[in-house]
């Protein structure tokens, strides 16, 4: 049975319509909102964040037993609880997720945000790591050659096994010896096919975290941005569709319970070549309600 706390949410979230696709379908009234709030939770012990944006409102569960210390990161900025780097490289502490915009949107894929800079090279100015456990995901059990995208990346960690073992420094290092580099690099390549995609992420540098439940890259799933292994900060993607190719490279931090409709809507606006909306797409205030 759901506890007392449980329902005082449910009724703050009601409150604050509209929160949810329920509300956003104009519910007969709020106890009809709060059962669809309800159902779509994954545990009642996850916060949520309502995200209100220029466009509507985003509502997300944000899953502490998937990212507990993900999860802390943001609601901690959100409601301005943590201290930060601020754009004129001074310390700051504000809810920083409030009037940033959606930098980089694409459609059929997802919408960024978080980046305090609003152009995508922005960060809180401090990095943490990733909170994923491959095995959770079946990383551990998904063969490389099954991926084309992960062939690509067999190519870096190959061609980065080379160089070592040929000892190559320079491109003079590269010409003198390319010919037994081209054989070294093919045989390299050969030897991922039937590797997994934990051994070929764990190669790349990405260091996983047994016990966590982890979940998927699938749309409306909330996930960290970043630059590469342990480069987390404070931006972060919602997904428009599945997109599970990232799983195992973006630690996914909660999932939308309601307003998807208005995460597609931002990926639709009009954009320029680096996806960056030309009229901009604003969080005017995010909202952490907890038990």
């Amino acid at each position: 049975m759901a506890s007392r706390a449980f329902f005082t949410r449910l009724a703050l979230l009601a409150a604050l319509l509209p929160l949810t696709e329920a509300c956003s379908k104009t519910p007969k009234n709020k106890a009809e909102a709060m059962k669809e709030v309800k159902e779509k939770m994954r545990k009642d012990t996850n916060p949520v964040a309502v995200i209100e944006t220029t466009l509507g409102t985003i509502t997300v569960e944000l899953y502490r037993h998937a990212a507990p210390k993900t999860v802390e990161n943001f609601v901690s900025l959100a409601k301005g609880e943590r201290e930060f780097t601020d754009t004129d490289g001074k310390p700051a502490k504000r809810p920083y997720y409030d009037g940033l915009v959606f930098h980089r949107v694409i459609p059929n894929f997802m919408i960024q945000g978080g980046d305090i800079k609003g152009n995508g090279t922005g960060g809180p100015g401090y990095q943490f790591a990733d909170e994923i456990n491959a095995k959770a995901l079946g990383l551990d059990k998904m063969k490389v050659s099954a991926s084309p995208m992960a062939m690509q990346e067999v190519g870096q960690v190959a061609r980065t096994e080379v160089f070592k073992k040929l000892n190559i420094q320079s491109q003079q290092d590269l010409t003198a010896k390319q010919k037994e580099a081209e054989a070294l690099f093919k045989s390299e390549q050969a030897k991922w096919g039937e590797k997994s995609l934990e051994e070929l992420y764990t190669a790349r540098g990405i260091t996983y975290t047994p016990g966590l439940e982890s979940e998927s890259n699938t749309k409306g799933s909330l996930s960290m941005a970043n630059a590469g292994p342990n480069t987390n900060g404070s931006q972060f993607f919602i997904s428009v569709a599945d997109n599970i190719y990232l799983d195992g490279k973006h630690t996914v931090f909660g999932r939308v319970i309601g307003g998807l409709d208005i995460a597609e809507a931002i990926t639709k606006v009009e954009r320029d070549q680096q996806d960056r909306p030309k009229k901009t797409v604003v969080m005017k205030k995010v909202t952490i309600l907890e038990n």
